[in-house]
């Protein structure tokens, strides 16, 4: 089977190194999947779920936006200001976030701080739709360590 090598990377960690059947990934345009072989290419991403699939299973990430590159290489490189496995969300306080998230939309003065409050709010809505998933048993397994 083929497979293309997969790097998730924060500010803080690196939160996956492996080799990896497909990714998709959240993107200004819509949802992609890239599979091995894939074409270059840059692509924005959004708050959403990430999803790496490898010969052992399936890896949900919350991922808060950021960068997808498939470079020519083939190698796959995503660089998001914050990413979380599933079962490191944890749920009452990513409710809290979304609480307080639509509050300052509520509140925002222009359009700046609606546009803030708003990207803010698509991220913790993004964390409590895995969490639950997980909470309700259609979770997907967990990597072993860092490097998955």
């Amino acid at each position: 089977m083929a497979t293309l090598r997969f790097k998730l990377a924060t500010v803080e960690r690196v939160l996956l190194d492996a080799d990896a059947v497909s990714v998709t990934a959240p993107t200004a345009l819509g949802q992609i999947t890239v599979l091995p072989h894939h074409k270059p290419l840059m692509a924005a991403m959004e708050a959403g779920e990430l999803i790496v699939r490898t010969a052992a299973g399936e890896t949900a990430i919350a991922v808060s936006g950021g960068f997808l590159e498939v470079r020519s290489s083939g190698d796959v490189v995503a660089l998001t200001d914050t990413a979380e496995y599933d079962h490191e969300i944890n749920e009452s306080r990513a409710d809290e976030a979304r609480a307080l998230a639509q509050a300052l939309m509520a509140e925002a003065k222009d359009e700046t701080a609606y546009a803030d409050a708003a990207a803010e709010l698509a991220k913790h809505l993004s964390r409590l739709r895995i969490a639950r998933r997980r909470r309700h048993g259609s979770g997907t397994p967990r990597p072993q360590g860092p490097t998955g």
